[in-house]
């Protein structure tokens, strides 16, 4: 006894409370009373949550014994039927904004009692969540303190996240209904009001080996879940087919719509994306969604349709039909939503919609890059080896891009494609409940939920290093070392249940991802100096001897027992959250979709330049005569050096970035639409887009890693470059590198409007020349403004050289 007293002790310490100011409710009884269908549910998940972390039960009855503490759930209507004695002590609550609650702890009496009042079904169950997020608990024993009272409403009317059970996710597609039970549980306490699922038919496989039922089966399942917990359900239904004006196609498309609408008891709204996937004109659109309503308001008569403006070559033409149709207020219409790929930034889409029709934002939480909200200042190892859909937590930059633009919009539900981003998910929903909310508050929730009280800061914190992984040269990142000693102290003080807990694998996981890489990063980087050292001395100790020695260097692979164990631990954690729920986290042997979750494939991704140099060392070992092959070494030993009285810029180092006019802070424009943003991949294999960020293009030949980062400002959004002390009395050129998988057409102009080069098209090889009119940097300063033609998707240039002519 003494023992469990010092660890409750301990924990209410840890949490910032004193012991004094906490109340027992070790014996409580739940008491539900009113009429709602509902309440009888969200009682027992009061006590199935309350049973799992105290490992005692907390009966449901109609009242407690004088010797029990009771946690009374009620909704305000309710109140005046109470007994008297409640009555009495909430006679001064007053009415609530929709989805509102109330919690109280009475320590009037001997024994104290919780009250829980919800302004309707949905206040109720979130002030249970309230609840269960701040109380503390170990075994045996649960305390309430008074610093957990609140009254609180929702900011936004919408706030969700997408699940969509297909096989492209990362790990919803192996999810039973019971986990998808728990799942959609658990969003709901932490405050969301709405999930998103997806029809069987999607850009996707139909079916993976993961799936536990048929799709069209577990959306039922889905949607019943969100129904008893009063969730509305969103649906994403993209139109697939090529031709909507064709009758037959318009008959199948609206059958299978129709068998998948009569499959799921709730809908509330069906988004159909404009585009991606998708590419209809607008009246063509409306048109269709008109015959799509008639067949969804057969079975579910007040559900909306809303629609995005996502499309990839917009043109002037296109938006002005697509705004003329929305702000039509059609009947069936619900409203616009604002995602990934829609060129029109937040504030002018506002202003274009009519302003009695509500945006839903489907921020893209779930991708590190070739993304909506790509992760600013990426050092290329991490986006080549995390990938696009890697654990991601983000918690800073997530409120940031929450509340930049939260005022435009009446919510959001995320896109997501997996596990991946969860603490995103919870993020997200709690600044949609409140964006005043610091962001380490809810990561204290989070942990306290997930682990338990003790983990409360040090789970937290642990979280918020990992977003410091993420931040600038990794190299020289002091972050990473930090984060795995904190997270490798939790594993040791962790017990089993902790240890297959899946979010604590994902903080685990990473933590030792980040440092592994790190690692590697800098035994490769000193290899391949040392490939260039020997290649330096090639005069002197001859040709083939100096390749010899570099090849060697190059080829040599890490040995230091240590780095191999933080590897060995990182397959161990894949494999205990495939077990866990499922995750995929490789293509063999967890079944991840290639390109999307699959970031443990990449621990063994070489980067550094040395699958370019191999290539380039075989090549030059075929020349015959020494002096071709000497020649042949200085010119790779020198590609980068723009001669005496040149520049050389490498945009995927951030010196060079010093360079692009940036007319707006990140933080105002998260998503790139205003200014510049980083882009990575050479992106060229044919006409394939190439998930993995790989330096290979161009005929599938080995490429430099200056190639696959850009910079990259999308669609018409002007590239702006900027020079300084040129010499007006030199004449020079300008070599430019355009790799990046917009494959754009692009203009190069100055800014005082001379023309460098008219539209071409990129992508098809990657080096271009051209001569600098010298008039345009007379006074020694240049400027350099790319553009796209209408209905391209980007700039990009991943190098720049300014060349004197001889």
């Amino acid at each position: 006894m003494l023992l469990r007293t010092l660890l409750i002790v301990s924990v209410f310490l840890i949490n910032g409370l004193s012991y004094g100011q906490d109340l027992d409710f070790s014996n409580a009884v739940i008491i539900p009373h009113g009429n709602s269908e509902r309440l009888q549910k969200y009682a027992t998940i009061l006590h199935e949550e309350l049973t799992k972390r105290v490992e005692k039960p907390f009966p449901i009855q109609t009242k407690a014994k004088r010797t029990q503490s009771s946690i009374l759930l009620t909704q305000f209507e309710d109140i005046p039927s109470l007994p008297k004695n409640w009555r009495k002590l909430l006679n001064e609550v007053q009415p609530m904004p929709d989805e509102g609650f109330k919690v109280i702890i009475d320590n009037t009496s001997t024994n104290p009692n919780a009250i829980i009042i919800g302004q309707d079904d949905r206040g109720l169950l979130f002030g249970i969540g309230h609840l269960l997020r701040k109380m503390n608990w170990a075994k045996d024993q649960l305390l309430l303190s008074k610093a957990i009272e609140k009254s609180s409403s929702p900011k936004s009317p919408i706030r969700g996240h997408q699940l969509g059970y297909r096989p492209k996710t990362n790990a919803y597609d192996a999810f039973t209904v019971d986990r998808f039970d728990q799942y959609i549980r658990e969003l709901a306490l932490f405050g969301s009001n709405s999930i998103e699922i997806m029809p069987p038919r999607t850009d996707d496989d139909f079916t993976s080996r993961h799936m536990t039922i048929p799709a069209i089966d577990m959306i039922g399942e889905q949607s019943r879940i969100a129904d008893e917990l009063d969730l509305d359900v969103w649906m994403w239904f993209p139109n697939m087919e090529d031709d909507y004006e064709d009758p037959q196609t318009r008959t199948i498309e609206l059958t299978q719509r129709k068998d998948v609408f009569a499959s799921i008891p709730r809908l509330d709204h069906l988004f159909v994306p404009g585009g991606d996937p998708g590419d209809l004109e607008p009246d063509v659109l409306f048109d269709w969604l008109e015959e799509v309503a008639t067949k969804l308001h057969r079975f579910h008569p007040n559900a909306k349709i809303w629609v995005s403006p996502q499309v990839f070559k917009p043109t002037k033409a296109w938006f002005d039909r697509f705004f003329y149709h929305v702000n039509q207020k059609y009947d069936w219409f619900g409203g616009v939503v604002f995602g990934p790929w829609v060129k029109i930034p937040l504030p002018e889409l506002r202003q274009l919609t009519d302003a009695s029709l509500p945006i839903r934002r489907y921020p893209d939480i779930t991708h590190n890059l070739s993304s909506q909200y790509p992760i600013p200042e990426w050092d290329l190892a991490m986006a080549m080896t995390l990938g696009r859909e890697s654990i991601n937590p983000r918690p800073i930059d997530q409120k940031t891009i929450h509340n930049s633009l939260a005022q435009y919009a009446n919510g959001s539900l995320s896109y997501s494609e997996g596990t991946n981003d969860d603490v995103n998910k919870f993020i997200w929903t709690d600044q949609e409940w409140n964006p005043e909310t610091e962001v380490i508050e809810t990561l204290r929730d989070y942990s306290r939920f997930f682990f338990g009280p003790e983990w409360t800061d040090a789970a937290a914190n642990g979280f918020l290093a990992e977003e410091k992984n993420l931040q600038g040269p990794l190299l020289s990142n002091t972050s990473i070392s930090q984060t795995l000693a904190q997270w490798q102290d939790m594993e040791k003080r962790a017990d089993a249940k902790l240890m297959s807990n899946f979010r604590f694998q994902m903080g685990l996981i990473r933590a030792y991802y980040d440092a592994y890489i790190q690692q590697k990063l800098l035994f490769e980087t000193q290899q391949e100096q040392k490939a260039q050292n020997a290649l330096h001395r090639a005069e002197k100790e001859g040709s083939l001897n100096s390749i010899k020695v570099a090849t060697a260097f190059l080829n040599e692979q890490m040995a230091d027992p240590y780095i191999a164990q933080l590897k060995h631990r990182c397959l161990e954690l894949a494999d205990a959250l495939y077990n866990s729920i499922g995750a995929q986290l490789t293509v063999n042997p967890h079944g991840a979709a290639s390109g999307r979750g699959n970031f443990i494939d990449n621990l063994d991704v070489v980067l550094n330049d040395a699958p370019w140099l191999l290539a380039n060392l075989n090549d030059i070992k075929k020349e015959t005569e020494e002096k071709q092959r000497l020649e042949k070494i200085a010119q790779l030993l020198n590609r980068t050096n723009p001669g005496p009285g040149g520049f050389y810029d490498n945009f995927g180092q951030g010196k060079s970035w010093e360079r692009i006019l940036k007319p707006i802070e990140w933080s105002q424009d998260p998503g790139g639409l205003y200014g510049p943003r980083e882009s990575f991949g050479v992106g060229l294999r044919g006409q394939e887009w190439v998930h993995e960020i790989q330096a290979v293009g161009f005929g599938g030949t080995a490429t430099p890693l200056a190639w696959m980062n850009q910079v990259t400002t999308l669609y018409d959004t002007p590239l702006i470059i900027n020079y300084d002390q040129l010499n007006p009395e030199v004449s020079y050129k300008i070599r430019i590198a355009y790799t990046g998988r917009f494959r754009a057409k692009m203009k190069l102009t100055t800014d005082d409007g001379h023309l460098i080069h008219d539209y071409i098209r990129t992508g098809i090889k990657p080096l271009y020349e051209f001569e600098l009119p010298a008039s345009s940097y007379s006074d020694g300063n240049l400027v350099l403004q790319w553009t796209c033609s209408e209905g391209e998707r980007g700039s990009q240039v991943a190098e720049i050289w300014i060349i004197p002519n001889p």
